[in-house]
């Protein structure tokens, strides 16, 4: 029992990973959650992939700086703030800085 709680308390417990979020199609555009854990708290962050002619995918990573405290929150904030992204910018996110 004491090793079970100093590993719990020391991070060396099992670590759980997080589900999948399910992509969402928008626009002929793939959206990808991938909320990152900071601190309790998740970061809204994922992919925008296009497919392209020839079987490729162009991939736009997506990061902002929101932190949602709910995994489910922040997939639907990351979903939502992509949507408007693709609608605001589109194929002009996969252009070199």
């Amino acid at each position: 029992m004491f090793k079970k709680l100093l590993s719990g308390l020391f991070g060396q417990g099992e670590a759980k990973a997080a589900p999948e979020a399910a992509p969402v199609e928008y626009r002929g555009y793939r959206i990808i959650p991938d909320c990152q854990e900071q601190g309790g708290q998740y970061r809204v962050s994922g992919w925008i992939r296009l497919p392209v002619d020839g079987g490729e995918t162009k991939a736009h990573r997506f990061e902002r700086s929101d932190v949602v405290p709910g995994r489910e929150a922040c997939e639907q904030l990351m979903i939502s703030k992509a949507q408007r992204f693709i609608d605001d910018i589109g194929e002009a996110m996969f252009e070199p800085r």
